[in-house]
């Protein structure tokens, strides 16, 4: 399994980024560094090379550019995956080790990730678990993904993509499962991604709050 943490290049990014990677090895966990698209890598164009939608990713909360490159970052990975046979452990820059993360089996797709935004349940029991503390991955910050998981999401991002951890969902993808008790979390101070609204349910989310 290769571990990475999605980064873009500016100094917030590359800062978090670095944070998540000094978290991992604490707990005896090598990531590599991945360069994430942004506006500038022309998301759009890309998207429709690739034959993908971008209906979805125009809602309120978020910046249409912006999070139809999060999730074309998060794609290349799943095409990384497949061509490489390999699973592969996904972190966003935001996040941070905060536990072991546990080498157990799991279906398809696992999530690791504290929920970072808005009401969630807890599951009810511990280890792997259905995807329950939302209907949706709660936050698309630390997931670990199978090859054949992962090219069924690259098939389905055909026909149904948009934000990443919507798209995540229980409604598309059986294989969804999370760990608990969670062993990352989020800790952020700006979103590269969001619309003041798509923050306001976030639980770092303070007057001092950056949207870049």
């Amino acid at each position: 399994m290769r571990s990475f943490v999605i980064y873009i290049p500016i100094e917030e990014s590359e800062k978090a980024a670095a944070r998540c990677i000094k978290s991992a090895s604490e707990f005896g966990l090598r990531v590599e560094q991945f360069r994430g698209f942004t506006p500038q890598d022309y998301p759009i164009q890309l998207a429709e090379e690739l034959g993908i939608p971008t209906e979805n990713f125009k809602e309120k909360y978020s910046r249409f550019e912006n999070c139809l490159s999060a999730f074309l970052s998060h794609r290349k990975l799943w095409e990384w995956c497949v061509h490489n046979n390999e699973e592969v452990l996904i972190f966003e820059h935001d996040a941070v080790v905060t536990d072991p993360i546990p080498d157990v089996p799991y279906r398809g797709l696992l999530s690791y990730g504290h929920p970072s935004y808005g009401k969630w349940v807890t599951p009810s029991t511990l280890g792997v678990n259905k995807l329950v503390s939302k209907q949706y991955l709660p936050g698309a910050h630390a997931y670990r993904v199978k090859p054949a998981s992962a090219k069924v999401l690259l098939e389905k991002s055909l026909t149904h993509a948009g934000p990443t951890d919507i798209f995540l969902r229980n409604e598309l993808f059986d294989f969804v499962e999370e760990y608990y008790p969670w062993p990352v979390m989020v800790k952020e101070t700006f979103s590269t991604i969001q619309q003041e609204a798509g923050c306001l349910a976030k639980h770092g989310y303070n007057e001092e709050y950056k949207l870049l």
